[in-house]
């Protein structure tokens, strides 16, 4: 999948980063991202990159762990 987004990054305009703590509802992908920030820094992204939580914890608690994964991968 990494492939896939080097190959789109210079396109990007919005990103969509998705959570799965506790489990996804249909399904769960182990992103690693790290590695998607790297990608759209050197194509040198400025857009907005969205939060999609889709797992079975809490809103309440995992929306912030979530958070602080993107905040902590993208800075």
């Amino acid at each position: 999948m990494y492939e896939q987004m080097e190959e789109i990054a210079p396109n990007a305009f919005l990103v969509q980063a998705k959570t799965y703590f506790g489990g996804g509802k249909w399904y769960t992908l182990d992103i690693d991202y790290n590695r998607v920030a790297a990608i759209l820094k050197k194509n040198r992204y400025q857009g907005y990159i969205s939060l999609e939580f889709e797992g079975q914890e809490s809103p309440s608690t995992a929306v912030p762990k979530s958070l602080a994964l993107l905040r902590k991968a993208f800075a």
